[in-house]
Order: C-alpha cells, then sequence, then structure tokens
C-alpha cells in the first residue's frame, strides 16, 4: 500500500487522552511476559481521540489480547469515566466464556482508575492490569487498534457531528471485526479468532533495517 500510495497520511497527536497524575490507586502490570493463548484472558483498553467539525470526540476501546475483537467501544464529546464505563459494560454483556479468568489491562489514566470503574472490574472478578513506566509498548495491542481504526478506516477527522461519527464507528467496528484479517492471528479474523484457543501463528516478519557502516576518519 506504501508503495503504490494507498496509505492514509498519518497524523501527529494534538489531543492528549491520559491524566496519570492523580492521587487514586494504580495497580501493578500482571501481563508483562504472560503468553495469551485464548479468547477473553486479556482485554486491553485505550482512549483514541477523533476530531470532529467543531470539537473532539473521544473513542473508548475494549479489545480482545488474543483474537484482537473489539468487544467494548463507546464514543462521547468528553473524557469522563463513563465512556469508559460504557464501553466496559457493553463488552462485558457480549462475554461468550464468563467462567474463565479475565485480566483487563489499561494504562494509569483516571478514567480506568476511578472507583466506579475499578468497582465493576472487581465484581465480576476481573484482575486489574495497569501500564508501570508510560510506555505504549506496555499496551501496545490498544495502541495498534488505534492506529488500524485511524490509518485503514479513516477516523483520524470527521466533517459530521457526534451522532453521525458514532454511526460511521460503530461500521468501522463491524466491519473490522468481520471482515480484517490480522497477520498476527493467522490470517484469521477478529470474529474467527474469537471461536478458537491455543497459539496463533504470527504471518508478520519482524522488518530488516540495513545495517549503516560509519567511517572514521
Amino acid at each position: 500500500m506504501r508503495e503504490h500510495s494507498l496509505q492514509i497520511r498519518t497524523r501527529k497527536r494534538k489531543a492528549v487522552t491520559t491524566d496519570s497524575r492523580h492521587w487514586m490507586k494504580k495497580y501493578g502490570n500482571l501481563i508483562k511476559g504472560l503468553t495469551v493463548e485464548r479468547p477473553e484472558q486479556v482485554w486491553v483498553s485505550d482512549i483514541t481521540y477523533v476530531q470532529l467539525n467543531r470539537r473532539w470526540g473521544y473513542l473508548s476501546l475494549i479489545t480482545d489480547a488474543y483474537s484482537r475483537k473489539i468487544v467494548g467501544w463507546a464514543f462521547r464529546g468528553d473524557l469522563s469515566a463513563q465512556g469508559c464505563i460504557d464501553a466496559l459494560q457493553m463488552a462485558l454483556r457480549q462475554r461468550q466464556y464468563p467462567g474463565k479468568g479475565l485480566i483487563h489491562h489499561s494504562d494509569r489514566g483516571s478514567q480506568y482508575c476511578s472507583k466506579g470503574y475499578v468497582d465493576i472490574l472487581r465484581s465480576n472478578g476481573i484482575a486489574v492490569s495497569m501500564t508501570e513506566n508510560g510506555d505504549p509498548y506496555e499496551n501496545a495491542i490498544a495502541e495498534r487498534v488505534n492506529g488500524i481504526l485511524k490509518a485503514e478506516f479513516d477516523l483520524y477527522t470527521s466533517q459530521s457531528g457526534l451522532r453521525e461519527t458514532t454511526g460511521k464507528i460503530r461500521e468501522n467496528i463491524r466491519v473490522y471485526n468481520n471482515l480484517r484479517p490480522h497477520a498476527s492471528c493467522d490470517y484469521l479474523t477478529p470474529e474467527q479468532a474469537h471461536m478458537r484457543s491455543g497459539a496463533l501463528r504470527k504471518r508478520w516478519k519482524p522488518k530488516k533495517y540495513p545495517i549503516v557502516k560509519k567511517e572514521f576518519v
């Protein structure tokens, strides 16, 4: 796609969605070094922004780390914890394997540390896990899904209002879950991968960069 100029231009981030400088309790990283072998073993969460015609919109996402399926989402015009709570409640309603242990992983933003959010997790027997060093690689899957929705589904900006953009997001997530294969999931779509268990073959290869030899004078 890059060679034929088919990729959507990457834009610089302009909105801040994470505020980890707060007094609320923060939790340790439970998924560091963990091998994810089944759906609903780990959910990863994040908030990304969409620039609307006269304001910002904020998209809360919950993605299954095994299948890459978006299991919960909400789109609001503010950064309150309610958007994250709405996405979490959607994910809980759609659980397909409720009898198995589940870890919820996110950054240390105030929305995920809020009492309302943590209480819902604990009341459903879900372990709480958070990034520790502010490194985006600690929540890489969530960041990757954000990038796919923006780069492949053109969700950087919207010329419509909040309601119309919500409809666009709903359709894009439906297409993403049902039609877009993932190289990380043996080229299965998220819906297909969500019905599997066990290790999924990784079809991507790490990028190889040319070695630059330095000459010293």
